[in-house]
Protein backbone atom coordinates (compact mmCIF):
# COMPACT_ATOMS: atom_id res chain seq x y z
CA UNK A 1 0.00 0.00 0.00
CA UNK A 2 1.33 3.57 -0.96
CA UNK A 3 -0.11 5.66 1.63
CA UNK A 4 0.49 9.03 0.61
CA UNK A 5 -0.43 12.83 2.07
CA UNK A 6 0.04 14.86 -1.57
CA UNK A 7 -1.32 18.21 -0.95
CA UNK A 8 -2.61 18.15 2.49
CA UNK A 9 -1.68 20.06 5.18
CA UNK A 10 -0.61 18.98 8.76
CA UNK A 11 0.21 20.68 11.67
CA UNK A 12 2.59 18.63 14.22
CA UNK A 13 2.74 20.09 17.75
CA UNK A 14 6.01 19.33 19.99
CA UNK A 15 7.79 18.91 16.09
CA UNK A 16 11.25 19.73 17.10
CA UNK A 17 12.28 16.09 18.66
CA UNK A 18 11.24 12.65 19.47
CA UNK A 19 7.71 11.66 17.68
CA UNK A 20 6.81 14.42 16.39
CA UNK A 21 10.16 14.89 14.54
CA UNK A 22 9.26 11.47 13.28
CA UNK A 23 6.00 12.08 12.18
CA UNK A 24 6.66 15.42 10.47
CA UNK A 25 9.57 13.55 8.54
CA UNK A 26 7.13 10.71 7.59
CA UNK A 27 4.31 13.36 6.23
CA UNK A 28 7.32 15.08 4.03
CA UNK A 29 8.18 11.65 2.59
CA UNK A 30 4.48 10.80 1.62
CA UNK A 31 4.70 14.49 -0.11
CA UNK A 32 2.23 16.41 2.73
CA UNK A 33 3.54 19.77 4.08
CA UNK A 34 4.05 20.54 7.86
CA UNK A 35 3.79 23.27 10.30
CA UNK A 36 6.16 22.04 12.73
CA UNK A 37 4.89 23.58 16.09
CA UNK A 38 7.81 23.63 19.14
CA UNK A 39 8.65 26.36 22.01
CA UNK A 40 12.93 25.95 20.84
CA UNK A 41 13.55 28.21 17.90
CA UNK A 42 17.16 26.73 17.68
CA UNK A 43 16.07 22.77 18.40
CA UNK A 44 13.14 23.63 15.33
CA UNK A 45 15.72 25.14 12.81
CA UNK A 46 17.78 21.78 13.06
CA UNK A 47 14.65 19.44 12.71
CA UNK A 48 13.41 21.77 10.24
CA UNK A 49 16.84 21.33 7.94
CA UNK A 50 15.68 17.38 9.02
CA UNK A 51 12.39 16.87 7.57
CA UNK A 52 13.76 18.56 3.98
CA UNK A 53 15.97 16.64 3.64
CA UNK A 54 13.01 13.79 4.24
CA UNK A 55 10.71 15.04 1.88
CA UNK A 56 13.32 14.74 -0.89
CA UNK A 57 12.07 15.61 -4.07
CA UNK A 58 8.51 15.85 -3.43
CA UNK A 59 6.34 19.12 -3.36
CA UNK A 60 5.84 20.03 0.15
CA UNK A 61 6.29 23.07 2.09
CA UNK A 62 8.02 23.08 5.29
CA UNK A 63 7.75 25.89 8.14
CA UNK A 64 8.40 25.94 11.50
CA UNK A 65 6.58 27.87 14.20
CA UNK A 66 8.17 28.60 18.13
CA UNK A 67 5.08 28.64 20.33
CA UNK A 68 4.28 27.37 23.65
CA UNK A 69 1.05 25.70 23.33
CA UNK A 70 0.42 25.27 27.05
CA UNK A 71 -1.20 29.03 26.58
CA UNK A 72 -4.12 30.13 24.70
CA UNK A 73 -2.57 33.18 22.85
CA UNK A 74 0.24 31.88 21.46
CA UNK A 75 -1.51 29.06 19.58
CA UNK A 76 -4.40 31.24 18.26
CA UNK A 77 -1.28 33.99 16.78
CA UNK A 78 0.71 30.43 15.74
CA UNK A 79 -2.72 28.98 13.75
CA UNK A 80 -3.39 32.29 11.85
CA UNK A 81 0.11 32.39 10.97
CA UNK A 82 -0.20 28.85 9.34
CA UNK A 83 -3.15 29.36 7.75
CA UNK A 84 -1.70 32.41 6.13
CA UNK A 85 1.76 30.41 4.86
CA UNK A 86 0.20 27.57 3.95
CA UNK A 87 -3.63 28.40 3.26
CA UNK A 88 -5.50 25.59 4.97
CA UNK A 89 -5.23 23.18 7.85
CA UNK A 90 -6.39 19.75 6.94
CA UNK A 91 -4.53 17.15 9.54
CA UNK A 92 -3.62 18.31 13.47
CA UNK A 93 -1.36 16.08 15.69
CA UNK A 94 -1.69 16.81 18.75
CA UNK A 95 1.77 15.55 19.95
CA UNK A 96 2.90 17.97 22.80
CA UNK A 97 3.75 16.68 26.42
CA UNK A 98 6.36 15.57 28.47
CA UNK A 99 6.84 12.44 31.08
CA UNK A 100 4.86 13.87 34.58
CA UNK A 101 4.20 10.93 36.76
CA UNK A 102 4.09 10.85 40.70
CA UNK A 103 2.50 9.92 43.77
CA UNK A 104 -1.05 11.64 43.92
CA UNK A 105 -0.14 13.08 46.98
CA UNK A 106 2.61 14.96 45.71
CA UNK A 107 0.89 16.61 43.10
CA UNK A 108 0.40 20.34 43.23
CA UNK A 109 -2.31 22.30 41.91
CA UNK A 110 0.27 23.79 39.88
CA UNK A 111 1.60 20.61 38.52
CA UNK A 112 -1.93 19.75 37.39
CA UNK A 113 -2.73 22.93 35.97
CA UNK A 114 0.81 23.04 34.09
CA UNK A 115 -0.09 19.21 32.73
CA UNK A 116 -3.44 20.04 31.53
CA UNK A 117 -3.19 23.32 30.36
CA UNK A 118 0.26 21.35 28.11
CA UNK A 119 -1.48 18.01 27.56
CA UNK A 120 -5.36 18.83 27.45
CA UNK A 121 -6.01 22.68 26.88
CA UNK A 122 -3.52 22.36 23.96
CA UNK A 123 -5.32 20.07 21.71
CA UNK A 124 -9.06 21.48 23.15
CA UNK A 125 -7.23 24.93 21.50
CA UNK A 126 -5.78 24.01 18.40
CA UNK A 127 -8.69 21.49 17.45
CA UNK A 128 -11.10 24.75 18.16
CA UNK A 129 -9.07 26.84 15.35
CA UNK A 130 -8.99 24.16 12.76
CA UNK A 131 -12.48 22.37 12.68
CA UNK A 132 -14.41 24.72 11.38
CA UNK A 133 -11.75 24.93 8.02
CA UNK A 134 -11.71 20.98 7.68
CA UNK A 135 -15.71 20.76 8.46
CA UNK A 136 -16.35 23.24 5.58
CA UNK A 137 -13.40 21.62 3.27
CA UNK A 138 -15.55 18.35 4.04
CA UNK A 139 -12.42 16.54 4.85
CA UNK A 140 -10.13 16.83 8.10
CA UNK A 141 -7.98 14.20 10.00
CA UNK A 142 -7.24 15.06 14.45
CA UNK A 143 -4.85 12.61 15.94
CA UNK A 144 -4.36 12.57 19.78
CA UNK A 145 -1.17 10.99 20.98
CA UNK A 146 -2.01 9.54 24.08
CA UNK A 147 0.29 7.13 26.43
CA UNK A 148 -1.44 3.56 27.47
CA UNK A 149 -2.00 4.96 30.89
CA UNK A 150 -5.05 6.57 29.59
CA UNK A 151 -6.76 3.07 29.65
CA UNK A 152 -5.05 1.58 31.88
CA UNK A 153 -3.39 3.78 34.59
CA UNK A 154 -0.50 2.61 37.15
CA UNK A 155 0.35 4.02 40.64
CA UNK A 156 2.36 6.72 40.54
CA UNK A 157 1.01 7.89 37.73
CA UNK A 158 -0.21 11.40 37.77
CA UNK A 159 -1.11 14.12 36.81
CA UNK A 160 -0.44 12.55 33.21
CA UNK A 161 -2.37 9.64 32.94
CA UNK A 162 -5.65 11.84 34.29
CA UNK A 163 -4.80 14.50 31.45
CA UNK A 164 -4.39 11.49 28.91
CA UNK A 165 -7.93 10.17 30.02
CA UNK A 166 -8.95 13.48 29.40
CA UNK A 167 -7.48 13.29 25.98
CA UNK A 168 -9.86 10.06 25.22
CA UNK A 169 -12.95 10.92 26.27
CA UNK A 170 -12.34 14.44 23.85
CA UNK A 171 -11.13 11.78 21.06
CA UNK A 172 -13.81 9.96 21.24
CA UNK A 173 -16.48 12.96 21.35
CA UNK A 174 -14.87 14.97 18.70
CA UNK A 175 -15.11 11.81 16.34
CA UNK A 176 -19.13 11.50 17.13
CA UNK A 177 -19.95 15.52 16.30
CA UNK A 178 -17.53 15.63 13.25
CA UNK A 179 -17.72 11.93 11.45
CA UNK A 180 -20.85 13.78 9.20
CA UNK A 181 -18.43 16.46 8.20
CA UNK A 182 -15.42 13.99 7.01
CA UNK A 183 -13.48 14.84 9.45
CA UNK A 184 -12.13 11.39 11.33
CA UNK A 185 -10.41 12.00 14.75
CA UNK A 186 -8.48 9.24 16.52
CA UNK A 187 -6.23 8.48 19.48
CA UNK A 188 -2.98 7.12 19.26
CA UNK A 189 -1.37 5.42 22.68
CA UNK A 190 2.05 5.41 23.25
CA UNK A 191 4.24 2.72 24.97
CA UNK A 192 7.84 2.46 25.29
CA UNK A 193 8.87 4.08 22.14
CA UNK A 194 12.43 5.31 21.77
CA UNK A 195 13.19 8.86 21.60
CA UNK A 196 15.66 11.41 22.84
CA UNK A 197 13.51 11.38 26.22
CA UNK A 198 14.85 7.72 26.93
CA UNK A 199 18.03 9.08 25.56
CA UNK A 200 18.08 11.38 28.28
CA UNK A 201 16.74 9.15 30.99
CA UNK A 202 20.00 6.49 29.76
CA UNK A 203 22.92 9.10 30.66
CA UNK A 204 21.14 9.90 33.79
CA UNK A 205 21.12 6.56 35.07
CA UNK A 206 24.70 6.70 34.31
CA UNK A 207 25.03 2.91 35.33
CA UNK A 208 27.86 1.57 32.60
CA UNK A 209 25.28 0.10 30.39
CA UNK A 210 25.07 0.85 26.67
CA UNK A 211 21.90 2.55 25.44
CA UNK A 212 21.11 -0.50 23.43
CA UNK A 213 21.41 -2.60 26.70
CA UNK A 214 19.41 0.19 28.88
CA UNK A 215 16.44 0.01 26.57
CA UNK A 216 16.70 -4.03 26.33
CA UNK A 217 16.47 -3.60 30.49
CA UNK A 218 13.51 -1.50 30.24
CA UNK A 219 11.55 -3.54 27.27
CA UNK A 220 12.03 -6.81 29.53
CA UNK A 221 9.24 -8.14 31.36
CA UNK A 222 6.82 -5.30 30.05
CA UNK A 223 6.80 -5.59 26.37
CA UNK A 224 5.56 -9.14 24.76
CA UNK A 225 7.57 -8.11 21.62
CA UNK A 226 10.66 -8.12 23.11
CA UNK A 227 11.61 -4.35 22.23
CA UNK A 228 10.78 -0.90 22.76
CA UNK A 229 9.34 0.39 19.55
CA UNK A 230 10.83 2.98 17.21
CA UNK A 231 9.59 6.27 16.41
CA UNK A 232 9.76 5.67 12.68
CA UNK A 233 6.97 2.61 13.76
CA UNK A 234 4.74 4.96 15.56
CA UNK A 235 5.06 7.93 12.17
CA UNK A 236 4.09 5.49 10.02
CA UNK A 237 0.33 4.80 12.36
CA UNK A 238 -0.06 8.37 12.24
CA UNK A 239 0.52 8.57 8.55
CA UNK A 240 -2.00 5.95 7.66
CA UNK A 241 -4.29 7.66 9.80
CA UNK A 242 -3.87 10.66 8.43
CA UNK A 243 -4.18 9.80 4.46
CA UNK A 244 -6.94 8.53 2.42
CA UNK A 245 -5.77 4.93 3.20
CA UNK A 246 -7.28 5.60 6.87
CA UNK A 247 -10.75 6.60 5.49
CA UNK A 248 -13.16 4.40 7.65
CA UNK A 249 -11.10 4.74 10.73
CA UNK A 250 -12.39 7.30 13.63
CA UNK A 251 -13.22 7.29 17.27
CA UNK A 252 -10.92 4.64 18.01
CA UNK A 253 -7.47 4.95 20.21
CA UNK A 254 -4.73 2.69 19.05
CA UNK A 255 -2.11 0.91 21.17
CA UNK A 256 1.03 1.61 19.80
CA UNK A 257 2.87 -0.69 22.73
CA UNK A 258 4.07 -4.12 21.10
CA UNK A 259 1.06 -5.15 23.19
CA UNK A 260 2.29 -3.66 26.66
CA UNK A 261 -1.07 -2.55 27.38
CA UNK A 262 -3.52 -4.86 29.83
CA UNK A 263 -6.31 -3.61 27.90
CA UNK A 264 -6.95 -3.35 24.06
Amino acid sequence: MDVRMDGRVAVITGASTGLGLAMAKEFAASGGSVAMLARKADVLAEAKAEVVKAAGKTNGKFEAYSCDVSKAEPIADTFKKVVADFGKVDIVVNNAGISHAKAFDTVTDEDWQGDLDLKLFAAIRLCRAALPGMRERKWGRIVNVLNIGAKAPNANSTPTSVSRAAGLALTKALSQENAQHGVLVNAMLVGLIESDQWQRRHKAANDGKSYQEFTAAMAKGRIPLGRMGKSEEFARMACFLCSDAGSFITGVAINVDGGASPVV
